[in-house]
């Protein structure tokens, strides 16, 4: 139900093979090799970035992905597939440090290498399990540096599990709880916390893992650190100068962090060394980092990227996700769009390290991807069949977005005939469970940053840097301030939200859950109404109440606001007045752009809700009675009304809460055609705009202003 892969088979087809079973070489969900000619060689691997903002879906790809190669179940047991591990790079366990850890001798890439290391020596189907003598051999003596103030209990704890990861054999607790041990005992006795305490635990600690391994191939460990630099082909010299590297911070520290990568590289391509070996294993290790952005992530792409690029080879499998489309470890890397990498990746390699990677964004889902989601909750009919349409253009093709709308839908049946009734409804989660708060509520959880939440529902009414600074001095601390917004600005572009002209929060989407949000923080809509009256303070011209001042474009931005509080008479008067002298086209985009103020069910004068819940703008469409207005003296009575109808039919067609009203579009057509006959120039373009708009209202597209090619003659002076 809801197949989270709408749109993204590219990258897990099984037939044909998608991007990742080729790079992989194993059929997703099956212990059975892809064809020879789709399996990528070895020097063609590149390290696989799905980039994209949030709710794209990322998470989702890389969480099939995991399932798809976690193995079978037989016999109540999954036998894996393949080696495979897989990080949230932002989840607290991995990149915040706990209170007794040392600064010095922890990292987040130190925590993520640990849990990869553990998720990778998993047993494999016919295969057993991979250990990392190397890997293992850096860690203690990294973690070595930061027993200095450490209890014994907390040494044995943490060595015991740096230790697991060298042996797959059962009995190893055992094994390793009595190498800690031995470690503790000569730690502790080994110095009394001044300076050659590091050294001599380092030295305490690989003496008695080396005993601990003799006889083994995990020996192997100690002649690979032989080659650290300046090590002097001592492998114990090695190590302390990693230790050293590593708590000197900086550039030091990434430079022993990138050894530490190269490590459990090293440990699995022994692995797979040996005729034997291949025989057994079918397949390349898989590693996915999700939110790889954060945390470990950007060090372990850029170390795997460096040493790829200096020659030094691996063949393990990458596949991670980052948020926004600009990270700095992947500038100048190459693009491929998502449906070039079905069949194939024409990929090469150059000789920076950022070559090394493909970055593959994931695009907004197509109206008909929604439209299947949806189908896959609930089948809609009736008014109800205009949702999924509706859905789409609200979401924009989110793919959160319309999974959280359709679970809604499924669960709250009756309120599918409007979107903001859905958005204000409780919550469904995965379990069709209702949660206790609103549905926009918990979509801006996921897709906005949380600590940013209060700071955005306000700005989020802003059209421009301007206007959001001049909400900023109003409404938000004063510690906020032009630079808390330029600051935040920079950030939603980081995440890949960024500006669009016209509006300061650039995605439409999430645009409207703030706005949503905004107007439901009070009862009574206070904040709304000082949101909007603070932008009509500011639009307004200096000593000019109208804001008017031979400023069009400031006073359509006031005007706008006017009508999001439910002030109309502003907007139907210069529409109505401006209709004899503004070329066509710029008075249709005028019409476009205030009737896109957002609208919630209808106040009285003090802001309070009425009783009814009755859309009032279709009401005025459709020239309802009760809705008629007197004309102002001294204008055309006739032009008046039907302004005013049009501006009403065009403000809740272009509303992405509502589902299209086909008597609606039928009144905005009529209303077009006949504006048509008072205008001898830009005649086309009414009558183009009224053959348009109702279709691309009831399709769920945004009405915009017809193309030049879209008439047979000009628009008089544009």
């Amino acid at each position: 139900m809801g197949d989270v892969l709408h749109g993204r088979g590219a990258l897990l087809n099984a037939e044909p093979a998608g991007l990742v079973p080729r790079l992989v070489g194993l059929r997703p969900h099956e212990l059975r090799a892809v064809d020879a000619k789709e399996y990528a060689r070895a020097d063609e691997l590149p390290v696989l970035v799905v980039v994209g903002g949030r709710g794209m879906g990322k998470t989702a790809l890389l969480t099939a992905v995991h399932e798809a190669y976690e193995g079978v179940r037989r016999r109540n047991e999954r036998q894996r597939h393949t080696p495979l591990a897989f990080i949230d790079c932002e989840h607290p366990a991995i990149a915040r440090r706990r209170p007794n850890q040392p600064e010095e001798s922890w990292s987040p890439v130190f925590q993520g290498l640990l849990v990869l290391a553990e998720g990778l020596g998993e047993r494999v189907r016919h295969a057993g399990e991979v250990v990392f003598p190397r890997l293992m051999a850096g860690l203690v003596a990294v973690a070595a540096s930061g027993w200095q103030e450490a209890d014994a209990e907390r040494i044995r704890r943490e060595l015991g599990r740096i230790l697991l990861l060298n042996e797959g054999r059962p009995g190893i607790t055992l094994l390793a709880s009595r190498w800690a041990g031995k470690v503790v005992s000569k730690v502790v006795a080994a110095a009394s916390g001044q300076a050659p305490f590091v050294a001599a635990a380092i030295e305490a600690t690989l003496e008695s893992v080396t005993d601990g391994f003799a006889g083994h191939r995990q020996q192997k460990s100690s002649s690979w650190y032989r080659t650290y630099p300046n090590a002097g082909g001592n492998a114990q010299r090695g190590l302390i100068l990693l230790s050293e590297h590593f708590r000197a911070g900086g550039p030091s520290r990434e430079h022993a962090e990138r050894w530490l990568v190269r490590a459990l590289l090293a440990d699995l391509t022994e692995a797979y060394a040996g005729l034997g070996s291949r025989l057994r294993r079918l397949g390349r290790p898989l590693v996915l980092l999700d939110n790889a952005h954060a945390g470990p992530g950007p060090g372990l792409l850029e170390a795997v990227l460096r040493d790829r690029a200096e020659g030094i080879a691996d063949e393990v499998v990458f596949v991670a996700a980052v948020r926004g489309d600009g990270h700095p470890v992947l500038r100048g890397a190459p693009r491929l769009a998502l449906a070039e990498v079905g069949r194939r990746a024409d990929w090469r390699p150059g000789s920076s390290p950022a070559s090394r990677a493909l970055v593959v964004p994931l695009p907004p889902l197509t109206a008909n991807e929604t439209l299947h989601i949806v189908d896959g909750f609930c089948v809609l009919s009736g008014e109800q069949a205009q949702f999924p349409h509706a859905a789409h253009r609200l979401t924009g093709g989110n793919p959160l977005g319309v999974r959280r709308l359709a679970l809604a839908a499924q669960r709250h049946r009756a309120l599918a005939v409007s979107l903001g009734g859905l958005l204000t409804a409780p919550a469904v989660d995965e379990r069709a469970r209702d949660e206790d708060r609103p549905l926009y509520s918990a979509l801006l959880e996921k897709l906005v940053p949380d600590d940013r939440l209060e700071e955005l529902t306000v700005l989020a009414a802003a059209h421009d840097l301007e206007s959001a600074v001049a909400l900023a001095a109003a409404l938000l601390p004063d510690d906020f301030g032009s630079a808390g917004v330029r600051t935040l600005q920079a950030r939603l572009a980081a995440e890949g939200l960024p500006s669009a002209a016209g509006h300061f929060v650039g995605d439409p989407f999430v645009r409207t859950l703030l706005l949503l949000r905004l107007h439901h923080r009070q009862d009574g809509h206070g904040k709304w109404r000082e949101t909007h009256e603070t932008l009509i303070a500011h639009y307004a011209a200096d000593g000019d109440p109208d804001g008017t001042d031979g400023d069009p474009g400031r006073a359509r931005h006031r005007l706008h606001h006017e009508l999001a509080l439910g002030d109309t008479a502003g907007a139907v008067a210069y529409l109505r007045d401006s209709f004899p002298v503004l070329d066509t086209r710029t008075w249709l985009d005028t019409l476009c752009f205030l009737a896109s103020a957002p609208y919630f069910h209808a106040h009285d004068d003090e802001g309070h809700d009425f009783a009814g819940q009755d859309d009032r703008r279709a009401a005025v469409a459709l020239d309802r009675a009760g809705t008629r207005q007197t004309p102002p003296e001294g204008v055309d009575a006739v032009l008046h009304q039907r302004v005013r109808r049009l501006l009403h039919a065009v403000w809740q067609l272009s509303d992405p809460l509502v589902l299209p009203d086909p008597r609606v579009c039928d009144r905005l057509r009529f209303e077009l055609l006949q504006l048509c006959d008072l205008r001898e120039e830009g005649g086309a373009l009414l009558w183009q705009a009224a053959q348009d708009w109702p279709r691309e209202a009831l399709a769920g597209r945004a009405l915009r202003t017809p193309a030049d090619e879209d008439t047979d003659e000009g628009d008089g002076g544009a």
